[in-house]
């Protein structure tokens, strides 16, 4: 049985909370650079030129990569031989309270409805896994909502198939235009339920973006649909251009024999995540 803090747990989230704020992680800025290089648009290229200089400076600097520094989204899988001394959820929530204080990262987290800011950016949005093993495993996703709000979920009849699922995340990702700064990471969930689709949309913005899903059919079925949204040419920013998204990831789930859900959560090319495991 492992032992792990209420501050350990804290001071790592704080950390990683500020660290995701202000770095992307490698793949997104090697993605970034393969658009550049191979954009037929002059003005596309040169806004994806600056896209790269930008969140050079914010590493250097330490600032954000973007004003909008999101909802904190964590996805933390909990070792079945963990034992946290003290509250895991109080633990995960002070130190993403923490981490947007000490950064300096903009707080926009507020009730729904009076819109009254809390202040801290929490509470953050946590979704737990129970694993095997001895081992914290937590993963940061701040979600900005320019590219939030171009999310969507469909209960389609089982007779749409895979051209259904095809138009629906198309449609998705074309519609919402310049709204979440495109080049665009898209993240589908298929199968399971209402929740359970929009969950695994969300999920699949975790995985590195050079790795496609490990079933063949999915795999290639991303390569289309990411083939596709391109090829409709809103680019860059929605200034035009060979560049729509970056990348397709697509995550599935057993579901009813009369059911298909399919749920589509965008991410914007400032792509951000990071994650730990104690």
């Amino acid at each position: 049985m492992r032992k792990i803090t209420f501050q350990e747990i804290a001071a790592a989230v704080r950390q990683l909370t500020m660290e995701a704020g202000t770095q992307l992680e490698p793949d997104i800025l090697e993605a970034l650079l393969v658009a550049r290089d191979t954009e037929e648009s002059l003005l596309a290229r040169h806004v994806l030129e600056l896209f790269i200089s930008n969140a050079d400076i914010a590493s250097r600097e330490k600032i954000p990569v973007c004003q909008d520094t999101g909802v904190a989204v964590l996805f933390v899988a909990i070792g079945q031989d963990v034992r946290v001394e003290g509250s895991l959820e109080d633990a995960l929530q002070e130190g993403v309270q923490r981490g947007y204080v000490d950064g300096y990262l903009r707080k926009s987290v507020c009730d729904p409805l009076t819109r009254v800011n809390s202040g801290t950016n929490t509470p953050a949005v946590i979704h737990y896994e129970i694993t095997s093993g001895d081992k914290l495993h937590i993963s940061m996703l701040p979600k900005g909502c320019g590219s939030e709000n171009m999310s969507g979920l469909i209960m389609l009849p089982p007779s749409a198939g895979k051209q259904g699922v095809i138009d629906f995340v198309v449609e998705q990702a074309v519609k919402a235009g310049a709204n979440p700064c495109p080049p665009m990471v898209v993240g589908v969930g298929m199968g399971g339920t209402f929740e359970k689709a929009a969950y695994l949309a969300k999920k699949s913005l975790l995985r590195p973006l050079a790795a496609a899903s490990p079933r063949h059919d999915i795999a290639a079925l991303e390569q289309e649909i990411l083939t596709e949204i391109n090829r409709r040419g809103v680019g860059v920013q929605g200034l035009g251009g060979n560049h729509t998204a970056l990348a397709v990831h697509i995550e599935s789930f057993p579901t009813h024999i009369a059911s298909l859900p399919v749920a589509v959560n965008i991410q914007c090319h400032a792509h951000r995540h990071k994650e730990i495991v104690l």
